[in-house]
């Protein structure tokens, strides 16, 4: 699963490739801005992405395309 995070004040979006389920990441997206905490990821390599939630612009969920080489159409 492919999240891109926007961070305010910041050129560049994070993009991270997880294993959670879709549901999961919502949830914890959901959790971490109504508490007002940090917004923790693991990727798939087991490194963890922490942000904090009052510093998100926006969060995209997406299948992603794995394993695709050459053009796509």
């Amino acid at each position: 699963m492919e999240i891109k995070i926007g961070v305010q004040y910041a050129a560049r979006e994070l993009v991270v490739e997880t294993d959670e389920s879709l549901e999961s990441v919502e949830k914890l997206v959901a959790d971490a801005v109504a508490a007002g905490g940090v917004l923790t990821l693991r990727d798939r390599k087991g490194k963890h992405i922490i942000v904090p939630a009052e510093k998100i612009a926006y969060v995209e969920i997406g299948g992603g395309t794995l394993g695709t080489v050459g053009f796509r159409s």
